[in-house]
Protein backbone atom coordinates (compact mmCIF):
# COMPACT_ATOMS: atom_id res chain seq x y z
CA UNK A 1 0.00 0.00 0.00
CA UNK A 2 2.99 2.09 0.66
CA UNK A 3 3.06 2.86 -3.43
CA UNK A 4 -0.01 4.82 -3.21
CA UNK A 5 0.49 8.14 -2.92
CA UNK A 6 -2.75 8.92 -0.27
CA UNK A 7 -0.22 8.84 2.73
CA UNK A 8 2.42 10.62 1.49
CA UNK A 9 3.62 14.55 2.43
CA UNK A 10 2.23 17.16 0.26
CA UNK A 11 -1.51 18.03 -1.34
CA UNK A 12 -2.82 16.74 -4.74
CA UNK A 13 -1.89 19.12 -8.11
CA UNK A 14 -3.94 18.37 -11.40
CA UNK A 15 -1.95 18.39 -14.13
CA UNK A 16 -1.80 17.24 -17.64
CA UNK A 17 1.30 15.54 -19.24
CA UNK A 18 0.53 14.65 -22.95
CA UNK A 19 -0.59 17.78 -24.84
CA UNK A 20 0.35 19.20 -28.45
CA UNK A 21 0.38 22.36 -29.59
CA UNK A 22 1.56 24.15 -32.94
CA UNK A 23 5.20 23.33 -32.51
CA UNK A 24 4.13 19.87 -34.26
CA UNK A 25 0.32 19.15 -34.91
CA UNK A 26 -1.50 21.14 -32.95
CA UNK A 27 -3.74 24.19 -33.11
CA UNK A 28 -2.92 26.43 -30.71
CA UNK A 29 0.49 27.83 -29.64
CA UNK A 30 1.79 26.67 -26.56
CA UNK A 31 1.05 29.71 -24.71
CA UNK A 32 -2.46 29.48 -25.85
CA UNK A 33 -2.41 25.74 -24.53
CA UNK A 34 -0.66 26.75 -21.02
CA UNK A 35 -3.76 29.56 -20.97
CA UNK A 36 -6.62 27.32 -21.64
CA UNK A 37 -5.00 24.79 -18.88
CA UNK A 38 -4.41 26.94 -16.32
CA UNK A 39 -7.75 28.49 -16.84
CA UNK A 40 -9.68 25.20 -16.64
CA UNK A 41 -8.22 24.94 -13.24
CA UNK A 42 -4.98 22.77 -13.77
CA UNK A 43 -1.89 23.27 -12.14
CA UNK A 44 0.86 22.02 -14.20
CA UNK A 45 1.01 20.92 -18.13
CA UNK A 46 3.43 19.48 -19.90
CA UNK A 47 3.12 20.29 -23.60
CA UNK A 48 4.35 17.19 -25.61
CA UNK A 49 4.91 17.88 -29.21
CA UNK A 50 5.53 14.99 -31.58
CA UNK A 51 9.36 15.24 -32.16
CA UNK A 52 10.17 14.59 -35.59
CA UNK A 53 11.57 15.53 -38.87
CA UNK A 54 8.85 17.29 -40.05
CA UNK A 55 8.25 19.52 -37.75
CA UNK A 56 11.92 20.30 -37.35
CA UNK A 57 12.72 18.00 -33.93
CA UNK A 58 11.59 21.27 -31.88
CA UNK A 59 10.13 20.98 -28.48
CA UNK A 60 7.83 23.61 -27.06
CA UNK A 61 9.66 25.84 -24.66
CA UNK A 62 6.60 26.44 -22.06
CA UNK A 63 9.21 28.24 -19.38
CA UNK A 64 8.01 31.88 -20.14
CA UNK A 65 4.55 30.61 -18.93
CA UNK A 66 4.69 29.61 -15.43
CA UNK A 67 3.62 31.23 -12.69
CA UNK A 68 3.54 30.68 -8.45
CA UNK A 69 -0.03 28.63 -9.73
CA UNK A 70 0.93 27.36 -12.86
CA UNK A 71 4.18 25.35 -13.75
CA UNK A 72 5.19 23.15 -16.72
CA UNK A 73 7.62 20.91 -17.56
CA UNK A 74 8.94 20.20 -20.73
CA UNK A 75 8.05 17.69 -23.16
CA UNK A 76 7.86 15.44 -26.29
CA UNK A 77 6.43 12.68 -27.87
CA UNK A 78 8.90 10.23 -28.73
CA UNK A 79 9.06 8.17 -32.68
CA UNK A 80 11.37 5.99 -33.88
CA UNK A 81 11.88 2.93 -34.67
CA UNK A 82 9.11 0.26 -35.35
CA UNK A 83 6.83 -1.65 -32.92
CA UNK A 84 6.11 -5.61 -33.17
CA UNK A 85 3.45 -4.83 -35.74
CA UNK A 86 5.29 -2.58 -37.47
CA UNK A 87 4.07 0.86 -36.28
CA UNK A 88 6.18 3.88 -35.66
CA UNK A 89 6.53 4.23 -32.28
CA UNK A 90 4.55 6.73 -29.54
CA UNK A 91 6.53 7.34 -26.52
CA UNK A 92 5.84 9.89 -23.91
CA UNK A 93 8.66 11.58 -22.03
CA UNK A 94 8.33 14.54 -19.31
CA UNK A 95 10.71 16.22 -18.17
CA UNK A 96 12.91 15.78 -21.29
CA UNK A 97 16.30 18.70 -21.65
CA UNK A 98 15.46 21.39 -24.74
CA UNK A 99 19.08 19.91 -26.17
CA UNK A 100 17.80 16.50 -26.43
CA UNK A 101 19.42 14.96 -29.31
CA UNK A 102 17.56 14.01 -32.71
CA UNK A 103 17.39 10.08 -33.66
CA UNK A 104 20.47 8.54 -34.52
CA UNK A 105 19.96 6.50 -37.44
CA UNK A 106 18.78 3.05 -36.39
CA UNK A 107 17.48 4.04 -32.91
CA UNK A 108 14.49 1.88 -31.44
CA UNK A 109 11.90 2.35 -29.49
CA UNK A 110 14.07 0.38 -26.78
CA UNK A 111 16.98 2.87 -27.45
CA UNK A 112 15.31 6.25 -27.23
CA UNK A 113 13.64 5.59 -24.03
CA UNK A 114 16.77 4.84 -22.65
CA UNK A 115 17.87 7.80 -23.89
CA UNK A 116 14.98 9.79 -22.47
CA UNK A 117 15.28 7.50 -18.64
CA UNK A 118 19.28 8.39 -18.66
CA UNK A 119 18.07 12.33 -18.88
CA UNK A 120 15.92 12.23 -16.32
CA UNK A 121 12.78 11.87 -18.24
CA UNK A 122 9.18 10.28 -16.89
CA UNK A 123 8.31 8.07 -20.05
CA UNK A 124 5.94 6.25 -20.63
CA UNK A 125 3.89 3.65 -23.27
CA UNK A 126 1.42 6.05 -25.08
CA UNK A 127 -1.94 5.18 -25.99
CA UNK A 128 -0.84 1.22 -26.22
CA UNK A 129 -4.59 0.23 -28.00
CA UNK A 130 -5.17 3.29 -30.08
CA UNK A 131 -2.17 1.23 -31.47
CA UNK A 132 -1.95 -1.96 -30.53
CA UNK A 133 1.24 -2.55 -28.70
CA UNK A 134 2.12 -5.78 -27.76
CA UNK A 135 3.80 -7.27 -24.68
CA UNK A 136 7.06 -7.45 -25.99
CA UNK A 137 6.62 -3.93 -26.83
CA UNK A 138 6.45 -2.90 -23.57
CA UNK A 139 9.01 -4.63 -22.22
CA UNK A 140 11.55 -3.59 -25.11
CA UNK A 141 11.10 -0.29 -23.72
CA UNK A 142 12.85 -1.14 -20.72
CA UNK A 143 12.33 0.12 -17.30
CA UNK A 144 10.00 2.88 -18.24
CA UNK A 145 7.36 4.07 -15.78
CA UNK A 146 3.98 4.10 -16.99
CA UNK A 147 2.05 2.98 -19.23
CA UNK A 148 -1.00 5.63 -20.52
CA UNK A 149 -4.42 3.79 -19.66
CA UNK A 150 -6.34 6.58 -20.84
CA UNK A 151 -6.10 8.70 -23.47
CA UNK A 152 -8.74 11.03 -24.53
CA UNK A 153 -8.62 12.04 -27.74
CA UNK A 154 -8.26 8.59 -29.05
CA UNK A 155 -12.12 8.30 -27.63
CA UNK A 156 -12.87 10.30 -31.00
CA UNK A 157 -10.22 8.96 -33.26
CA UNK A 158 -11.07 5.62 -33.49
CA UNK A 159 -12.64 4.76 -30.12
CA UNK A 160 -9.87 3.43 -28.55
CA UNK A 161 -8.89 5.47 -25.25
CA UNK A 162 -8.58 2.52 -23.30
CA UNK A 163 -5.07 0.98 -22.16
CA UNK A 164 -5.64 -0.94 -19.26
CA UNK A 165 -6.01 -4.22 -21.16
CA UNK A 166 -1.88 -3.77 -21.32
CA UNK A 167 -1.72 -2.64 -17.52
CA UNK A 168 -3.55 -5.39 -16.41
CA UNK A 169 -1.69 -8.15 -18.74
CA UNK A 170 2.24 -6.77 -17.67
CA UNK A 171 0.24 -6.78 -14.02
CA UNK A 172 -0.28 -10.45 -14.51
CA UNK A 173 3.34 -11.31 -15.58
CA UNK A 174 4.49 -9.21 -12.31
CA UNK A 175 5.27 -6.36 -13.74
CA UNK A 176 4.10 -3.51 -12.24
CA UNK A 177 4.16 0.09 -14.08
CA UNK A 178 2.66 3.35 -13.07
CA UNK A 179 -0.68 4.53 -14.96
CA UNK A 180 -1.27 7.91 -16.33
CA UNK A 181 -4.90 9.23 -17.89
CA UNK A 182 -4.01 12.46 -20.46
CA UNK A 183 -6.19 14.18 -23.00
CA UNK A 184 -3.47 14.18 -25.86
CA UNK A 185 -4.81 17.46 -26.59
CA UNK A 186 -4.45 18.84 -30.42
CA UNK A 187 -7.36 21.01 -30.06
CA UNK A 188 -9.07 19.78 -33.21
CA UNK A 189 -12.57 21.32 -33.75
CA UNK A 190 -14.22 18.65 -34.43
CA UNK A 191 -12.84 16.79 -31.13
CA UNK A 192 -13.26 17.45 -27.89
CA UNK A 193 -10.16 17.06 -26.57
CA UNK A 194 -9.51 19.32 -23.81
CA UNK A 195 -10.15 18.28 -19.89
CA UNK A 196 -11.00 14.53 -20.41
CA UNK A 197 -7.92 12.94 -18.73
CA UNK A 198 -5.29 14.00 -16.03
CA UNK A 199 -3.13 13.24 -13.46
CA UNK A 200 -3.46 14.27 -10.17
CA UNK A 201 0.02 13.87 -8.06
CA UNK A 202 0.84 14.54 -4.65
CA UNK A 203 3.79 17.02 -4.33
CA UNK A 204 4.99 19.12 -1.41
CA UNK A 205 5.35 22.14 -3.82
CA UNK A 206 4.38 23.02 -7.21
CA UNK A 207 7.72 23.09 -9.09
CA UNK A 208 8.70 21.08 -12.62
CA UNK A 209 11.55 19.47 -10.33
CA UNK A 210 8.97 18.13 -7.11
CA UNK A 211 6.07 16.88 -9.62
CA UNK A 212 8.65 15.48 -11.92
CA UNK A 213 9.59 13.15 -8.96
CA UNK A 214 6.59 12.50 -7.83
CA UNK A 215 5.58 11.18 -11.12
CA UNK A 216 8.39 8.86 -11.39
CA UNK A 217 7.73 7.65 -8.25
CA UNK A 218 4.46 7.02 -8.98
CA UNK A 219 2.45 10.06 -6.30
CA UNK A 220 -0.29 10.38 -7.99
CA UNK A 221 -3.68 8.88 -9.31
CA UNK A 222 -5.65 9.31 -12.28
CA UNK A 223 -9.05 10.70 -13.55
CA UNK A 224 -11.52 11.76 -16.08
CA UNK A 225 -13.75 13.19 -13.17
CA UNK A 226 -13.99 11.79 -10.10
CA UNK A 227 -11.61 12.56 -6.96
CA UNK A 228 -9.93 9.79 -4.49
CA UNK A 229 -9.60 11.05 -1.04
CA UNK A 230 -7.99 8.30 0.37
CA UNK A 231 -7.23 4.42 0.30
CA UNK A 232 -6.09 2.12 3.41
CA UNK A 233 -6.25 -1.16 4.13
CA UNK A 234 -7.89 -1.92 7.35
CA UNK A 235 -5.82 -5.00 10.07
CA UNK A 236 -8.90 -7.03 9.45
CA UNK A 237 -8.13 -7.09 5.95
CA UNK A 238 -10.28 -4.58 4.71
CA UNK A 239 -9.71 -2.10 1.72
CA UNK A 240 -11.40 1.72 2.63
CA UNK A 241 -11.67 3.61 -0.53
CA UNK A 242 -12.99 7.68 0.49
CA UNK A 243 -14.04 9.49 -2.59
CA UNK A 244 -16.52 12.12 -4.01
CA UNK A 245 -19.53 10.91 -4.81
CA UNK A 246 -19.47 7.47 -6.69
CA UNK A 247 -21.85 4.73 -8.21
CA UNK A 248 -19.59 2.07 -7.65
CA UNK A 249 -16.34 1.72 -6.42
CA UNK A 250 -14.14 -1.68 -7.46
CA UNK A 251 -10.69 -3.35 -6.37
CA UNK A 252 -9.93 -5.37 -9.45
CA UNK A 253 -6.99 -8.07 -9.45
CA UNK A 254 -6.02 -10.88 -12.06
CA UNK A 255 -8.08 -12.29 -14.60
CA UNK A 256 -11.61 -12.20 -13.01
CA UNK A 257 -10.96 -11.22 -9.56
CA UNK A 258 -12.60 -8.46 -8.38
CA UNK A 259 -14.92 -6.90 -5.40
CA UNK A 260 -17.24 -3.91 -5.41
CA UNK A 261 -19.46 -1.73 -3.76
CA UNK A 262 -21.99 0.34 -5.33
CA UNK A 263 -24.77 2.78 -3.78
CA UNK A 264 -26.41 6.15 -5.44
CA UNK A 265 -23.66 8.66 -4.51
CA UNK A 266 -21.62 6.93 -1.95
CA UNK A 267 -18.59 8.37 -0.37
CA UNK A 268 -17.32 5.87 1.63
CA UNK A 269 -17.06 2.33 0.32
CA UNK A 270 -15.53 -1.01 2.41
CA UNK A 271 -14.50 -4.09 0.33
CA UNK A 272 -13.46 -7.49 1.92
CA UNK A 273 -10.01 -8.65 0.84
CA UNK A 274 -10.54 -11.75 2.16
CA UNK A 275 -10.15 -14.48 -0.63
CA UNK A 276 -8.61 -11.87 -2.97
CA UNK A 277 -6.83 -14.03 -4.96
CA UNK A 278 -4.50 -11.91 -7.03
CA UNK A 279 -1.04 -10.70 -6.18
CA UNK A 280 -1.66 -7.18 -7.09
CA UNK A 281 -4.89 -4.88 -7.37
CA UNK A 282 -6.15 -1.61 -8.42
CA UNK A 283 -9.17 0.82 -7.09
CA UNK A 284 -11.11 1.82 -9.86
CA UNK A 285 -14.16 4.64 -8.58
CA UNK A 286 -16.78 5.53 -11.47
CA UNK A 287 -19.33 8.12 -10.75
CA UNK A 288 -23.03 8.60 -12.13
CA UNK A 289 -21.82 10.10 -15.28
CA UNK A 290 -19.58 7.36 -16.00
CA UNK A 291 -16.18 9.06 -15.12
CA UNK A 292 -13.39 7.18 -13.60
CA UNK A 293 -10.27 7.51 -11.18
CA UNK A 294 -7.86 5.15 -10.54
CA UNK A 295 -4.83 4.27 -8.62
CA UNK A 296 -1.89 2.30 -10.09
CA UNK A 297 -1.78 -1.15 -9.06
CA UNK A 298 0.21 -1.99 -6.22
CA UNK A 299 1.29 -5.48 -5.03
CA UNK A 300 -0.65 -7.36 -2.28
CA UNK A 301 1.50 -8.44 0.57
Amino acid sequence: MNRLPFNKAGRFYKGNIHTHSNVSDGMLTPEAVCDTYRNLGYDFLSVTDHFMDQFGYKMADTRAYRTDKFTTLIGAELHTGRTELGNLWHILAVGLPLDFAKYPEGETGGDVSARALASGAFVAAAHPYWYILTEADILSLGDIHAIEVYNGTSADHNDKPDGWYMSDMMSMRGRLYSTCATDDAHFFPHRADVGLGWVMVKSEELSPEAILENLKLGNYYSSTGPTIYDVHRTGDNRLIVKCSPASRVFVTGSGWTARSAYGNGIREAELNLKGFDSPFMRITVRDANGGRAWTSPILLE
